[in-house]
């Protein structure tokens, strides 16, 4: 994983970086590619994509949707969401798994966590 360094202001209020080789924050896309990395290395599981992003004071908060238990048929699949804090620099805060449910359920909102 890079390693990104947070932008800085000079005393002049123009914005540089602390070093020339260093890049500005995490944008959407790279804190999203950089939390399925953290999960699939947590998890092993296979995502099924990326549901959520917001910023936060220090960094995104990621939800991402997974294939939690493989079933035949593929329509009685168990699916669950998992919610990542990664830092302004791709670090891992904090992760975990907020609701679990099968792939042919269309109210995911009203389940109850198990």
């Amino acid at each position: 994983m890079t390693r990104v360094a947070r932008k800085t202001t000079s005393d002049d209020s123009e914005d540089v970086y602390s070093a020339s080789d260093e890049q500005p924050p995490l944008s959407a896309a790279q804190a999203a590619a950089v939390a399925i990395e953290h999960l699939v290395e947590l998890t092993s599981k296979h995502v099924q994509g990326v549901t959520r992003m917001e910023p936060t004071e220090d960094g995104w908060l990621v939800e991402i949707e997974v294939l939690e238990d493989r079933r035949i048929p593929s329509s009685a699949d168990i699916l669950a969401l998992y919610e990542e804090e990664i830092d302004l620099d791709g670090n891992l805060l904090a992760y975990r798994r907020t609701q679990r449910f099968g792939r042919g359920n269309t109210d995911v909102g009203g389940n109850e966590r198990r």
